[in-house]
């Protein structure tokens, strides 16, 4: 009973806020005028809390989330920490069995390594593990289970699709799993402002999502002592992150989802990775003209 209160505290919050907001029609042509020529499709939702202005650029189209699905796994698991069937102490022993191609580190751990839960909680959000990943995705109780917890949240369209009985034939369209840029964005928020289950639990997972490897994206963008919390996500064809910056003139959230991209390399200069640093420095430089960051540049 306690977290369904919690859940639908958060979601009328969620709803008054979104009702205020304002829409940033000086921000939009300058995104707009930054994706026109993309060769793919692309959606983008801003939100700078003290400002409360936003912007939409097919903010509620679906898109697929790759790794950035890793956040809806990161709240199923707390989901079982808030009913007391897992602690963050809990040992596990590693199985050869479990290994899975794509990013992280475990996969490389020897057979029967000892771990516990916050080591994979970890690995899952700071280098995007995908053993660890689905591993936590299980002790979630699956994906249907993080999806109902989505639904109380009123994120209808952010889901978990593989491994998750019933969802085989949209799996094969988004992947992993699927969310809009809006949506990813005010998961992200709830979060960072402790309306998921309790806010001593949101303040856990949002340390967690402050770790990242990989910061080469929008965080390259933005000066160093920053602090931000943030996932991405990519497979071939579709590459996204999420991002909530603490600037001077307020926390900002944003969201860049790509799908159908016709660049498809693995390289430093992928168009829709060189465009989504483009956009974050130009949000940076927007919201923050006191405090200019460096021009627009791939990082070496």
């Amino acid at each position: 009973m306690k977290t369904v209160l919690t859940m639908a505290l958060a979601l009328c919050v969620l709803t008054i806020t979104t009702y205020a907001q304002k829409r940033d029609m000086k921000l939009e042509k300058i995104l707009q005028k930054e994706i026109d020529g993309f060769r793919g499709e692309i959606g983008i939702y801003v939100h700078h809390l003290g400002k409360n202005t936003t912007v939409s650029l097919n903010g509620d189209t679906i898109f697929p989330t790759a790794s950035i699905v890793k956040v809806p796994i990161l709240v199923g698991v707390f989901q079982k920490v808030n009913q007391q069937q897992l602690q963050l102490s809990d040992p596990f022993v590693y199985d050869t069995n479990r290994v899975y191609g794509g990013s992280g580190l475990m996969q490389f751990y020897k057979d029967s390594a000892k771990t516990d839960l916050s080591t994979m909680v970890s690995l899952m959000l700071t280098y995007s593990d995908n053993v660890a990943s689905i591993w936590c995705q299980e002790l979630a109780g699956g994906g249907a289970e993080i999806n109902r917890i989505m639904d109380s949240l009123g994120l209808k369209h952010t889901k978990v699709n593989s491994r998750t009985p019933g969802r085989e034939d949209i799996w094969k369209k988004y992947g992993w799993g699927q969310t809009t840029p809006r949506e990813i964005a005010q998961l992200m928020l709830l979060i960072r402002q402790g309306q998921v289950f309790t806010p001593r639990l949101s303040d856990k997972m949002y340390r967690y999502l402050k770790n990242q490897f990989y910061n080469e994206r929008s965080l390259s963008q933005f000066p160093a002592h920053i602090a931000t919390a943030s996932k991405t996500g990519s497979v071939n064809d579709a590459r996204g992150e999420v991002v909530l910056v603490h600037g001077p003139s307020g926390d900002f959230v944003f969201s860049v989802l790509t799908k159908n991209n016709k660049d498809q390399s693995w390289t430093r200069d992928n168009e829709a990775e060189n465009l989504t640093r483009k956009i974050a420095n130009t949000l940076w430089n927007y919201f923050e003209p006191k405090d200019k960051f460096q021009p627009y540049a791939p990082v070496l």
